[in-house]
């Protein structure tokens, strides 16, 4: 399928407050490729019993209106646009992508208990994808943050897509890739086994001896580019969204493997669990 050059957005009514629409209109301007706004009617709401579909309808229709005015209003004269869609949300939404750059959607929920319930819409859009999908927090301001972009990697040879999105990221913002990779020894070993045999250390150095060497490899590709590498030993998940606070980043990216369904609706552990505590932008890139 030919990749059109179109960056896709999920928007609901509080398209002002999520930040997913402002993040999305500086990708479209660092990449000079226009939006396509996307506002999803379910069609099961729209005959929920006291609920009056002309109603709905026509509020859609004024979100859609007040949405097209806004991008208007946007700088540069990209010919961006916003159009309304009935159906099941996050299917509908991924349909709409399919051919396009990527998918934004926001995510509602900062606090420790919202964060458990983020929008059910932005887990399944991630269950379903098929192009990057990014997820931008409530209230996310580019402007506000000045750390690198941030890619997540695990030790398998499978992230060339990952690392290629964070580094067309870093490159469009000029500022530098970090890895981060997050190890920990299997349950089999306890801590004093562990350490009084060297193990730890062992794992420690050979994670720091292989990522060196996958940055070195990115480095030749990239001469122009910083890549610094940050390895920690500890909970994948926890880590991660760690790494991400402490250095205030402003992309986070990680992969995902759709090879099964079962793999599609949990999305993989790892990317689940940073998607529903990672407080900054979350790029999800199919692998």
């Amino acid at each position: 399928m030919t990749t059109k050059p179109v960056i896709h957005v999920g928007v609901d009514g509080s398209w002002r407050d999520t930040g997913a629409l402002e993040w999305a209109l500086q990708e479209s301007l660092l990449r000079q490729e226009p939006l396509q706004v996307v506002h999803v009617i379910d069609d099961k709401v729209r005959y929920v019993p006291g609920w009056e579909p002309d109603l709905i309808d026509d509020a859609a229709m004024e979100l859609v209106n007040e949405v097209q005015k806004h991008l208007d209003e946007s700088p540069g004269d990209l010919d961006h646009g916003a159009e309304l869609i009935v159906g099941p949300p996050a299917r509908t939404l991924t349909e709409a992508a399919a051919d396009g750059r990527m998918l934004v959607v926001g995510r509602r929920g900062m606090g420790t208990f919202r964060r458990m319930l983020i929008g059910s819409t932005s887990e399944a859009v991630v269950a379903h994808l098929t192009v990057p999908v990014v997820i931008v927090p409530e209230y996310w301001k580019p402007a506000d943050h000045s750390g690198p972009v941030l890619v997540a990697l695990d030790d398998s040879d499978s992230n060339a897509a990952v690392m290629e999105f964070a580094i067309a990221a870093a490159v469009e913002r000029r500022l530098p890739v970090r890895i981060v990779h997050v190890w920990d020894l299997p349950a089999v070993y306890s801590w004093d086994a562990m350490n009084s045999a060297g193990i730890s250390a062992e794992w420690a150095e050979n994670a720091q001896r292989h990522f060196e060497n996958v940055a070195a490899e990115w480095r030749q590709k990239y001469p122009d580019m910083t890549i610094q590498i940050d390895i920690r030993r500890g909970h994948a998940v926890d880590g991660i969204v760690t790494t991400a606070e402490q250095s205030d980043a402003q992309l986070l990216v990680v992969g995902t493997h759709h090879h099964t369904r079962l793999a599609a609706l949990l999305a993989g552990s790892v990317t689940r669990g940073v998607l529903h505590h990672a407080v900054c932008p979350l790029a999800v890139v199919p692998m």
